[in-house]
């Protein structure tokens, strides 16, 4: 299997990497939107790069990868559209200050419906994974800190963080045949932590 590096933040390298891959394999049938940062600040002494360093990873790098990948899609007739939103979408995390992300996954949530609106007509499907906190290097140390750990896991129903592999497993089925009649579709896999 190929693999490539891309920095989604530049749409002329989405551009080029969507154009390679439909020359090298005729078609791009799956597009999985899964860059994404956070920075950890109150809003009031976030610097201006801060934001912006995470808009464009979180939402201006999904849609450059859809607006690419999604011509390319249309093109061919079809194809489906999976992009990692967050619970932040719906939420305010605590204890962290992160208004930054949280906005930026909120409107991945609301570019996944207008993509998906826009492009059902025509054949691709657009929907996206709303992941809780999940047990990544990353996110390690929650179990050395008791304040985050007690909102993190004392605040999920199933009192646990998910696995890369969960997450994974929702974003096959939104892009399998077995949700074909789904499209613009947000699906929690957050351990219930919504629910309170």
């Amino acid at each position: 299997m190929d693999s490539y590096t891309l920095d989604v933040t530049q749409p002329d390298a989405v551009n080029a990497l969507s154009d390679e891959m439909v020359q090298r394999y005729g078609r791009v049938d799956i597009l999985v939107n899964n860059a994404g940062i956070s920075i950890c600040e109150k809003a009031e002494t976030m610097s201006d790069s801060d934001w912006l360093k995470v808009i464009d990873v979180n939402l201006n790098g999904v849609f450059w990868c859809c607006r690419a990948f999604g011509k390319a899609m249309l093109a061919a007739g079809g194809g489906t559209v999976v992009n990692v939103g967050s619970m932040s979408g719906f939420i305010v995390n605590r204890p962290q200050e992160q208004s930054q992300y949280n906005a930026s996954k909120a409107a991945v949530h609301h570019l996944t419906r207008s993509l998906a609106a826009e492009w059902a007509g025509r054949g691709v499907r657009v929907n996206a994974v709303a992941p809780t906190y999940i047990a990544t290097e990353m996110t390690a140390y929650v179990n050395e800190n008791p304040e985050m750990h007690h909102y993190w896991v004392g605040g999920t129903p199933m009192q646990r963080l998910g696995t890369p592999e969960e997450v994974a497993s929702v974003a096959l089925f939104l892009a399998s045949d077995a949700s074909s009649l789904m499209t613009g579709s947000i699906v929690l896999a957050d351990g219930g932590y919504v629910c309170w």
